[in-house]
């Protein structure tokens, strides 16, 4: 996969971003499509750790920053990407979570050669819609989704970039044509100032399934796929009342695959770790109480400790193409040969 080592964010490898070393950059520069933060791939001086890092652009605030990477700490989901490191306070601001090999998907779509096939975009968006939705149910706005925001690895994809859009400008501020933010995933009202909602996310999602299916975020609706022009199409309309709610979503989505087994119907009380998201209601306030009773058909389950039933089902074997697989292997193999740079000798 190319990647800018100089030139991703200025750092060259044998820098140093808090107790890591950069080995390299994530992101190709190529592609053009905006990355919200500058992002490596570091190991500690140790060799013990390999981690992904994340840092903020030049002339970006860096108390906004840290205060989203410190938020996204308490995301839940098998396909979020949580800060598990965060830059102490006074000092540059970064945050670290564990390497797994991935590639963001605009570079994704180079290394295939193109846009990927239905199949991929539909497990894609099933899996991002699920996190989607359990952030919502924790009353988390994601505000950040965008083609640079999600990464591709062999077992599924890691929704990543988390307050990217309240990062680059408070409520209130226009944020259009600000560095980082990519103009065809970024919500027309978020655009404007408005504060961040999860129908906000809905358009960011998307848009970035559109990138995903045509290499564009705003294409035509003729060259979305058949299969993927309804759902697409709706998740873009400007009015975020008419956006779908993450239910309908995930129909939608699961329709060209394989269906989950029906879960057996729940009596007494749900278990803590269940998130409940009815699909005609806003997302419930963290502190809402478990029900003391079954749920509604029209709620969504989803278990924080494991994958959902219908991104599971989709993201089987062969969900990414082979030339991507290939692509995070010669990741993964690289990182492994790789030794720390020798620092330089002090001279007198």
């Amino acid at each position: 996969m190319p990647a800018s080592v100089a030139g991703a964010g200025g750092r060259a490898r044998g820098s140093v971003i808090g107790p890591y070393t950069v080995l390299r950059g994530l992101d190709d520069e190529a592609s053009g499509i905006p990355v919200p933060e500058r992002r490596f791939i570091g190991r500690s001086a140790d060799g013990d750790r390999t981690v992904l890092i994340g840092a903020p652009l030049p002339g970006a605030d860096p108390g906004r920053f840290l205060a989203e990477a410190e938020t996204s700490r308490y995301l839940l989901g098998p396909w979020s990407s949580p800060a598990t490191e965060v830059a102490a306070p006074g000092d540059a601001p970064w945050h670290a979570r564990p390497y797994v090999p991935v590639l963001p998907l605009p570079a994704a779509l180079t290394v295939h050669g193109g846009p990927l096939p239905e199949g991929t975009v539909r497990a894609l968006g099933a899996a991002l819609v699920e996190t989607l939705a359990i952030g919502h149910g924790q009353g988390l706005a994601h505000a950040g989704g965008s083609p640079a925001a999600v990464l591709l690895a062999a077992d599924g994809p890691r929704l990543t970039c988390f307050g990217a859009v309240r990062a680059a400008a408070g409520d209130g501020a226009a944020r259009s044509g600000l560095p980082g933010l990519e103009s065809g995933s970024l919500p027309p009202e978020e655009a404007a100032g408005g504060r961040p909602q999860p129908a906000g996310d809905v358009y960011a999602l998307g848009a970035t399934l559109a990138y995903a299916a045509t290499g564009y975020t705003v294409p035509e609706r003729e060259e979305l796929p058949a299969g993927l022009r309804t759902v697409v199409t709706a998740c873009l309309s400007r009015d975020p009342a008419a956006r779908p709610r993450p239910a309908e979503l995930l129909d939608l989505l699961g329709a060209g695959g394989p269906a989950p087994e029906p879960p057996a119907p729940a009596s007494g009380p749900l278990p803590s770790d269940t998130v409940l998201l009815r699909s005609g209601d806003p997302a419930p306030a963290p502190s809402a109480p478990a029900p003391a009773s079954g749920p509604s058909p029209d709620t969504v389950l989803l278990r924080s400790a494991e994958p959902a039933g219908r991104a599971a089902a989709l993201l089987g074997p062969g969900w990414l193409p082979g030339r991507i697989i290939a692509a995070l292997a010669r990741q993964s193999a690289g990182l492994l040969a790789a030794t720390l740079p020798v620092p330089p000798v002090p001279q007198d």
